[in-house]
């Protein structure tokens, strides 16, 4: 199958490739330099799980392309998307003497990306990012866009900056190692994308859920490049996510990411918990947002076809609404949420804690 090249374009910055398919991580170094000219030397932050897979393509690849090439690998998992483990990296940097024209280069998923191009964004002030995603959560969402950080005691992502990437590389023959829990995370941002994107998309994805979730390659890249040019459309109109369109895309987050504080963050992917969101968002949208109750039970027969069925969790709704007051869409003490209006459109509605209450309590005892 042939890599396609998808181009993130900005009216006010630089545009950037995204290269999707099986073997796009073949002459990475030489696309590095390419789109980074002045760089000499690259730093390779990757996870205890990635390093044995890849790690050793990707430093050769680069030194190839003659950039001197150092590397850390933290811990696997949610934890490292932390102050301590940020620290470190910086450190590294520094002890390598890396200056302002190094190159970070995040290899691995969500976590990876997300603390590697938070250190790309604050070593000096800011220094060049690559991506090199190599779960399909990563690839279909969180490296493209340029969102980066870590989390806090408080909830995900609290601190963090944009740091929009100068390339990405997508190679999908990385998906061959993933477990199915990741597989079915990844599976999730991919129904979400396809909820707030299109009829085209959406319907797309409920004709090929099933082969999605038994992984056939053709489907595979479709969809991963269906999600990205999606999400390339959204940021290129909304990079700093200040105009509005760009919390579409946080359908399914709000009280996903309470499940996943509550719970303890790593309990449930972060896909199951967004599906979970998802299927509240739809069943709230049903009552305040006028969506269609077809539309919610097609999202659920999605989900469940994409191997994500309704979690075995629930939580008090006082505990779940003070978690989901520090979610970052939240405006003057409002808890706002991406509700859908149909397939393709949707809004973002503060909603009052009366409101809140009853349908958390809905929630809760559909668990019992």
């Amino acid at each position: 199958m042939p890599v396609t090249r998808i181009v993130v374009n900005f009216e006010d910055a630089p545009s950037y490739d995204v290269r999707v398919g099986p073997g796009a991580i073949d002459g990475l170094g030489s696309r590095v330099v390419k789109c980074i000219p002045s760089a000499t030397a690259a730093l390779v932050v990757t996870d205890t799980n990635v390093a044995p897979l890849y790690a050793a393509t990707v430093r050769e690849s680069l030194k190839a392309a003659g950039l001197r090439t150092v590397e850390i690998a933290v811990p696997a998992g949610e934890a490292s998307k932390s102050i301590a483990v940020l620290s470190e990296v910086w450190s590294a940097m520094v002890a390598q003497k890396l200056d302002r024209d190094c190159v970070v280069v995040a290899l691995g998923g969500g976590v990876v990306g997300d603390l590697a191009g938070f250190a790309a964004a604050t070593y000096m002030r800011g220094v060049h990012l690559v991506q090199v995603p190599t779960t399909l959560l990563a690839m279909v969402d969180s490296s493209v866009g340029g969102k980066t950080g870590i989390d806090l005691d408080a909830g995900k992502n609290l601190v963090g900056a944009f740091k929009q990437p100068a390339y990405v590389c997508a190679d999908t023959t990385t998906l061959a190692t993933l477990d199915e829990r990741e597989w079915t995370c990844g599976c999730a941002e991919v129904a979400k994308s396809s909820v707030i994107g299109s009829d085209d998309f959406f319907f797309w994805l409920c004709e090929n859920a099933s082969a999605l979730a038994q992984r056939l390659d053709g489907v595979v890249s479709e969809a991963i490049t269906r999600s990205v040019v999606f999400k390339a459309d959204v940021v290129a109109a909304d990079p700093h996510e200040r105009g509005g369109l760009r919390a579409g895309l946080n359908y399914g987050h709000t009280l996903g990411h309470a499940i996943e504080k509550l719970a303890g963050f790593g309990t449930y992917s972060h896909g199951a918990a967004v599906a979970e969101g998802m299927r509240f968002a739809a069943r709230l949208g049903a009552a305040v947002a006028g969506t269609p109750i077809d539309l919610v039970d097609e999202q659920d027969a999605l989900l469940d076809a994409l191997g994500l069925p309704a979690l075995d969790f629930s939580a008090d709704e006082e505990a779940v609404l003070e978690a989901m007051r520090s979610d970052k869409k939240n405006r003057s003490g409002d808890i706002r949420f991406v509700l859908p209006e149909d397939v393709g459109t949707w809004r973002l509605e503060a909603v009052d804690d009366a409101t809140l209450r009853e349908h958390l309590g809905a929630w809760r005892r559909s668990k019992e």
